[in-house]
């Protein structure tokens, strides 16, 4: 029996809309007012959207359910199957005790602390939020400046800023594979449009770090290292985004800045070291360590980068896409009737060719490589999940909740209403994704919320989608710096706990000014050069099929190649150790 999606159910839209809004000021107020856990606050929000849904949208309480139902299982995979499998490879570096080796790769390079920190927030952090996200790059980075001497709530406020830009992709390009998911954009475009964004941000961004720490002449003085790092950062970013895929653009990135600085900082030194102002003394002093054991130690970084750029080949992946299982939701599928038709709902179990798989065939392989037992490896795996749990129910909660607000009409009301606000919706689309991500701590939940209303809201105004969806993603980066878990990840990795709101002042105002730089950035983009958005549908290649085992066959061989020469290095250490 059909059901046709109803979106104004109240006889007046304002009205519907607030209606529709309540399980999103909900999910606001348990989380930044009464501060309950994100597993807890997304499973009020979800049960509170089911009752609007049935009771005032008139949704089947069958529909709504397996609603819920499709949602959590995309949340969980291949969501969370990404999360799960990018926190996995970075526990072994860090039981390993590799991590403390490329801490220390880096730490060694400069002991000038406006430097340390464009290698350390910025582009260090961002390669691990590339790598696994949700909290690790602040958690991580910022008790390394603590360590090495940095005033705490400078090393955790200067972490949070950083992190941003990289935001949009992190933990291997979660978010925006989650904005195609619940809009059916195709993400490699939504990948595309944030990559003529962000450049933007990334080239200012460690001018920003270093003002906050330095002041205007302090910055001056290391201009030229700023510089390079915003540059190198933006161009790699600009490039990868726009012709690789949407998983690598932040590790990627964040590797090419790191190299970059170390080269530039081996010809080119400030005039002065600055340090702060009657700062603590070194606490942490950094090993040297051989060249060998470094690249060692960043082995497993490299596999990640090497599988998942495989992985994400068209030609690599209509192979692998051929092992695939098609569970067709049949109590559902085109029984829920939209303006534009029937929904299909079919979810696809694509188990091989997901990108949370390459990440796992990256941790075997760098189990390998670092001499990790099988049943380390499984108790690591094992201690992964305890320690997610968590954090995969809070995903499940929220996509599940975005899909039975999108299924029901309710966030199609929340569009609608939205188009009061004219041509400079776009610049409310920066702050929506903001809104989003202070609330849930995550652009990932941001994107499932608001992602599909900014596509409706477009359409309906007649402005491009991409730009809205993506300026969701975007503009959300800034939210990250003064959500309330990030702010208690900050204090509590360097020894601030209980002054959270000390630390919330300080993110604040570059908070807003962030969002609103990603806001007149769409403003421009979607009036005066709107040929800068790209086309709804990534370009396909000649043919998925024609090349697609020669392409792989390449790929794979020079992975394999890659893998045995970082095999060597590891025999190698073993040997001079």
């Amino acid at each position: 029996m059909t059901w046709t999606q109803v979106i104004n159910p109240l006889a007046n839209l304002g009205l519907s809309a607030l209606v529709a809004a309540v399980p999103i000021i909900t999910l606001f107020v348990a989380l930044a007012v009464l501060r309950l856990k994100g597993h807890i606050s997304g499973l009020i929000t979800l049960t509170l959207a089911a009752l609007i849904a049935s009771l005032v949208f008139t949704m089947p309480v069958r529909y709504v359910l397996q609603s819920a139902l499709y949602g959590a299982l995309y949340g969980l995979f291949p969501i969370g199957w990404i999360v799960v499998t990018a926190v996995f490879l970075y526990n072994i570096t860090v039981k390993t005790g590799q991590f403390e080796i490329i801490k220390d790769s880096i730490a060694t390079i400069t002991d000038d602390r406006r430097l340390q920190a464009l290698l350390i927030a910025s582009s260090f952090g961002a390669f691990i939020e590339g790598a696994a996200g949700f909290g690790t790059p602040v958690a991580i980075t910022a008790a390394m400046l603590a360590g090495l001497g940095f005033n705490p709530l400078y090393a955790a406020g200067i972490c949070l800023v950083a992190n941003a830009a990289p935001v949009v992709f992190g933990a291997v390009g979660t978010p925006v594979i989650t904005a195609g998911a619940v809009t059916g954009i195709d993400p490699m475009v939504i990948s595309q449009m944030a990559g003529r964004q962000l450049p933007f941000l990334s080239i200012l961004e460690p001018f920003l770090l270093v003002m906050i720490m330095a002041g205007w002449k302090g910055t001056r003085e290391v201009w030229p290292a700023a510089l390079v790092c915003g540059v190198s950062f933006a161009a790699m970013f600009f490039i990868s985004s726009n012709f690789l895929n949407p998983m690598l653009p932040a590790i990627l990135s964040s590797i090419f800045a790191i190299a970059c600085q170390v080269a530039f900082l081996r010809v080119w030194k400030p005039k002065s070291v600055w340090r702060f102002k009657d700062e603590p003394p070194i606490r942490l002093r950094a090993r040297r360590h051989s060249r060998v054991s470094v690249l060692k130690a960043w082995s497993p970084f490299i596999v990640l980068t090497l599988l998942i750029t495989d992985w994400g080949l068209r030609p690599v992946k209509a192979i692998l896409d051929t092992v695939n299982v098609k569970i067709v939701f049949s109590g559902l599928h085109n029984l829920i009737i939209t303006d534009s038709g029937p929904i299909a709902v079919i979810y696809n179990f694509n188990w091989l060719s997901a990108t949370g798989t390459s990440i796992l065939a990256a941790a075997v392989i760098s189990a390998v490589l670092l001499q990790v037992s099988p049943l380390k490896f499984l108790t690591i795996f094992g201690e992964t999940l305890k320690t997610l749990r968590p954090a995969l129910l809070t995903i499940a909660c929220v996509v599940g909740f975005a899909y039975v607000a999108n299924w029901s009409g309710m966030t199609v009301a929340l569009g609608r209403a939205f188009t009061i606000t004219g041509m400079v919706f776009p610049f409310v689309s920066a702050f929506l994704g903001w809104v989003g991500v202070f609330v849930t701590g995550s652009d990932t939940s941001s994107n499932a919320l608001f992602c599909n209303m900014q596509k409706v809201t477009a359409e309906s105004m007649g402005i491009n989608p991409v730009l809205t969806v993506t300026t969701n993603a975007t503009g959300g980066v800034a939210g990250k710096m003064i959500s309330p878990q990030s702010i208690v990840v900050g204090t509590s990795s360097t020894g601030l706990a209980g002054r959270e709101g000390d630390l919330f002042r300080f993110t604040l105002p570059y908070s807003l000014l962030i969002t609103i730089y990603i806001g007149i950035i769409a403003l421009v983009q979607a009036y005066i050069c709107p040929w800068i958005i790209p086309a709804a549908t990534a370009p396909a290649d000649a043919s998925p099929q024609a090349g697609a085992g020669v392409a792989g066959a390449a790929v794979l061989i020079l992975t394999a190649l890659a893998v045995l020469a970082l095999g060597a290095v590891t025999r190698r250490v073993k040997t001079e150790t």
